[in-house]
This record gives C-alpha cells, sequence and structure tokens, in this order.
C-alpha cells in the first residue's frame, strides 16, 4: 500500500479565514481546492522529492529512498488567486533571502471556527498565511493550496501578510455585536514568525485587545514574543492572556531537520522561563510528539525536566497528526531521513489522520506523570485535544459573523477554566485555550 494513498477520515479542524482570497469557513481537507486528501486537486500535495512511499520504500518517481533526494519541484506557473491584489515584495536579506511575502488587504481578521472544528475555542486572528518554520509536519500546510500555491514550498517561502490586520482588530473588537469572547492566535501559522519581524502586526492587534479587554491566547515558536513583552503585561492586567510556546521535544538533531526554520528549543523555552519571570503564566505545548522519533522513555523524560525548569505552569502533550498537505510532505520527508520507520508509520497512521488512542493515552499518561515527578502541575488531561477555551453560553461574534457556539461542547470547556490565580502571578492561571492545534 502507498503511503499517499492511506485513508484519511479526519479532515477540517480549526477552519480559515476571508483574507480577499479564500471563502470563510473551509479548513484543511475541507471544501476548498486541494482539500480532497492526498493527491487531491489542489497543487503540489506531493512533498519533496516525489509524491509519497509505496510498500517497498521506494517513491513513485522511482527514485529509491536511500539515494540521495532529487531536486524539489520548480514554483508552478500558475497565477495565485490572491496575487492581482497584493504587493509583491522580496528583501535581499539573510533573514529573508529566498521568500516571497504577498501583502494584501484582509476583509476581516477575527474569523469564526466552523461548528465542526474539533478546535476548543470559537474565534482566531492570523496575520499570515504560510509559515517560514518550515516544520515538516505542519497541519496546516494544505490550507496554502486554496491559494493556488503548493502545501511543501510554497507554504514554507511564499507568506501571504494581512497588512491591515492591527486595524480590523481594532474595528471588530468595537463592534455592538462582538461579545468579548476568547481569541485564540497562533491556531493556523506562527504569529511570531520570521515576518513579524518584518512587518510588526502583533503589537496593533494585542494592543486592539488590550483596549476592548478582549481575552485572548498565543501559541507560538518564535521568540520574538519577548519584544511584545511589556504590552502582554499591560494586557494581562485588564484581560485573561494565555501564552504558550512549544517545544515538542530537546533533540537538537531532530529539530534542525523537523524545524529547520524554527529558533532551537533551548531558544523557546527560554521564552518560557522569561514570560514566566515577568510574572506571565506560560505554559508548554510539547508537541508534537513524533512516535518512533521522540517518544522514547529517556526522551520524553528529558523534555519534561527542561520545561520543568522553566518555571512553566502546565505541559501539554500532542501527538503528531498528519492531514492532507502535511501527510504526503512528512511522507516524503520520512522517507528521505529514516525510509526503515516508513512501515511502522504506515500501521500506526492506517486509520486516518491521527495516531491511535491507545498511543495518545500512553504518551498522555507518561507526560502526566513525568510531570508530577518534575513539578509541573497539573498537568493537561489528554493528549491531543484539550478544553479549556474562554466560551460564553451565548453571545455574538463580529457583525454580521452570527452567534457565538453553544451547547455540550462549550460548557465542558467553560467547566474546565479555572479563574483562580496564585499569588504574584499574571493572566490566566490555566492559559490552554489553543493547545490542541499544531
Amino acid at each position: 500500500m502507498r503511503w499517499d494513498n492511506l485513508k484519511l477520515k479526519d479532515t477540517g479542524a480549526d477552519g480559515t479565514e476571508a483574507d480577499g482570497a479564500q471563502v470563510e469557513g473551509s479548513g484543511p481537507g475541507g471544501s476548498g481546492p486541494g482539500g480532497s486528501g492526498p493527491g487531491g486537486s489542489g497543487p503540489g500535495g506531493s512533498g519533496p522529492g516525489g509524491s509519497g512511499l509505496d510498500g517497498s520504500g521506494r517513491d513513485v518517481s522511482g527514485r529509491c529512498s536511500g539515494e540521495p533526494a532529487t531536486s524539489p519541484p520548480a514554483p508552478q506557473s500558475t497565477i495565485p488567486l490572491f496575487e492581482r491584489a497584493a504587493v509583491t515584495r522580496t528583501f535581499d536579506t539573510p533573514g529573508f533571502r529566498g521568500i516571497t511575502f504577498y501583502e494584501i488587504q484582509a476583509r476581516s481578521i477575527i474569523n469564526r471556527v466552523p461548528a465542526s472544528s474539533r478546535m476548543s475555542f470559537n474565534w482566531t486572528i492570523n496575520p499570515y498565511r504560510g509559515c517560514s518554520h518550515a516544520c515538516v509536519y505542519c497541519f496546516a500546510r494544505n490550507t496554502h493550496t486554496y491559494l493556488d500555491l503548493d502545501a511543501g514550498l510554497d507554504f514554507d517561502s511564499k507568506i501571504i501578510v494581512k497588512v491591515n490586520a492591527a486595524e480590523l482588530a481594532r474595528k471588530a473588537l468595537a463592534a455592538p455585536r462582538w461579545a468579548d469572547e476568547h481569541v485564540a492566535m497562533g491556531t493556523n501559522v506562527d504569529p511570531y514568525q520570521r515576518a513579524e519581524g518584518k512587518y510588526r502586526l502583533m503589537p496593533g492587534i494585542i494592543s486592539a485587545l488590550t483596549d476592548a479587554a478582549n481575552p485572548f491566547s498565543i501559541l507560538t515558536k518564535g521568540t520574538l514574543i519577548l519584544r511584545d513583552l511589556d504590552r502582554l503585561c499591560e494586557a494581562a492586567q485588564v484581560t485573561d492572556v494565555a501564552l504558550n510556546v512549544s517545544v515538542g521535544c530537546v533533540d537538537d538533531d531532530l529539530w534542525r531537520l523537523a524545524e529547520p526554520g524554527t529558533p532551537s528549543p533551548r531558544r523557546r523555552l527560554d521564552v518560557c522561563a522569561t514570560l514566566t519571570r515577568n510574572g506571565l503564566s506560560c505554559g508548554v505545548l510539547m508537541g508534537p510528539v513524533i512516535p518512533f522519533l521522540s517518544d522514547s522513555p529517556a526522551q520524553l523524560d528529558a523534555t519534561v525536566r527542561q520545561i520543568a525548569e522553566t518555571g512553566a505552569s502546565r505541559v501539554a502533550p500532542i501527538v503528531l497528526h498528519l492531514r492532507p498537505g502535511a501527510r504526503e510532505w512528512f511522507g516524503a520527508w520520512l522517507g528521505e531521513h529514516h525510509p526503515d520507520l516508513v512501515p511502522a508509520y504506515r500501521d500506526l497512521y492506517r486509520n486516518g489522520s491521527y495516531a491511535p488512542r491507545w498511543y495518545q493515552q500512553r504518551i498522555s499518561e507518561q507526560v502526566r506523570d513525568l510531570a508530577r515527578r518534575h513539578g509541573i502541575g497539573p498537568p493537561a488531561a489528554g493528549a491531543v485535544r484539550l478544553r479549556a477555551a474562554r466560551l460564553r453560553p451565548a453571545g455574538t461574534g463580529p457583525a454580521g459573523t452570527g452567534p457565538a457556539r453553544t451547547g455540550p461542547a462549550a460548557g465542558a470547556a467553560a467547566g474546565l477554566r479555572d479563574d483562580r490565580r496564585p499569588a504574584g502571578q499574571i493572566g490566566s492561571s490555566t492559559g490552554l485555550a489553543q493547545l490542541s492545534i499544531l
């Protein structure tokens, strides 16, 4: 059985936003172009050097997985859907070389998560699309196909910048129908990726949320969040601010291969320590835990121990999941760097995008025990989906978007929220609003 023909049951997760280029409400694997799964109609779903692995460990182009990788496919010649309305920029500096930025005027910036989503929050802000972190497993890769871009190299190097994000956020938060609901950031791509150093969209967004006293959360792998430390502290004086950094493991060799555009795990943990020292509650999303590469007892122990040393208020593990777009790209990467693991992955993910429940539970229990041993706690229950967003039982969103989601899921999420704050700690004491995304 070929890797890229595996059945995919779980499609659509956090929904993507209307930004002048895509219909609001479609999500990964949803109704947008290229959302039909591996080998679907979206461009560039094949990953680096081939379209997947067959049962012999050979990709369909005929290259043996042990041979040197072929060159990635050349950029496609079709015009992206947004290009005519975008300003295209490149910067000839080391940090931005090889990256193209498309500056667009978005139509909206606070966007509703579809009711069918697995996410624990209702509203998101994503000032960028595409991500120079270049994580081989990133679930958001397939969303680039909605723009007639590919889910591989284009996702890493063609970044859409919503230059009016702060202005739109302020306008939406001031709308009479907005009900002060929690807004999650970092749910699709990282708002503190490299582009933020150039465009500085987050200060305006944080200021708008602060002025509205609107609760929010940020999940990031970026150290640039420390630039906005003063603004975050100001926001935490008037509303719930939940901060989380993402560190799946502390293996530098794996980091260099799987997350080549990110700061090192050590630097990310230093971010958590700095935020904590400044009175902000910061947790760590320990994800993804990559099966057979970062899930040994010794690796889990080393990661949790270093998380504990930062003073993190919580740790939440999440096991790698492989949706369309990410599945093909990761599969090609695995075949190139760890071809011996291809059969094991074919077996573990044979039923869909997620690892089996027993495997998720095993990781969850191991991390929970390690967190107790190393003095973090209490850790979040469950390895994959956490339900702790600040949800209102009723209310509305930005003008024209209709009422907020209600029902059992919302009630369960609200029930997990804990407003008790230890002395000297600023912001939310749980802060798990968006730990189920990456």
